[in-house]
């Protein structure tokens, strides 16, 4: 099964914050985690693609590019974004597609847009979708806190299917590039 690892604006300036925005909610955890799932997806052979938001610092500089603290490998893939939906303009389906991917594993920001939008049009292309759930982060609103956003989706998008495809969360801790989604399935 041909499976990549997909990482949305996991950006500086965006993680970082800056005088007017707090940082993302548990920053260095997720940057652990995504550390830690680059690595997992390098052991697996899957691709590495990240997406950057071109609104992030407006679309240049330091604070544009992925945070540092991020080892991004040398030959990952990198699609830019004006939207908040990844697939949106960016010719990212296309690439999917024309490697037969099967399997997505998602992380990144934000949880309540990018990464709930990834993951709903993911699964109606024709994916089978992994969210990390220690893998994604936010900044919250007046209604709910960070962390009550980031529980809320990953209770809503476990399971959150379009027939034939799926979503499940799991943590960084697991085997995410071993998928379950057929066992879901048949339960």
């Amino acid at each position: 099964m041909k499976q990549i690892l997909l990482i949305i604006d996991a950006q500086q300036a965006l993680l970082d914050g800056n005088q007017q925005v707090s940082p993302i909610y548990k920053k260095e955890q997720l940057i652990k985690n995504a550390n830690k799932v680059i690595k997992k997806s390098k052991q697996s052979d899957a691709a590495v693609v990240f997406v950057r938001d071109l609104d992030v610092a407006e679309g240049k500089g330091n604070g544009f590019h992925i945070h540092s603290d991020i080892h991004v490998p040398t030959e990952a893939r990198f699609f830019d974004k004006a939207a908040t939906n990844c697939f949106y303009g960016t010719g990212l389906l296309e690439h999917l597609k024309s490697q037969d991917i099967e399997h997505i594993v998602i992380m990144g920001c934000e949880t309540q847009h990018c990464i709930d939008s990834a993951v709903r049009t993911a699964t109606i292309n024709g994916f089978d979708v992994t969210l990390v759930g220690d893998g994604h982060s936010t900044l919250g609103n007046d209604i709910l806190s960070a962390e009550q956003m980031i529980a809320h989706h990953n209770a809503t998008l476990h399971g959150h299917y379009n027939v034939e495809h799926f979503s499940i969360v799991r943590d960084s801790e697991e085997a995410l590039f071993c998928p379950t989604h057929d066992s879901y399935r048949l339960s």
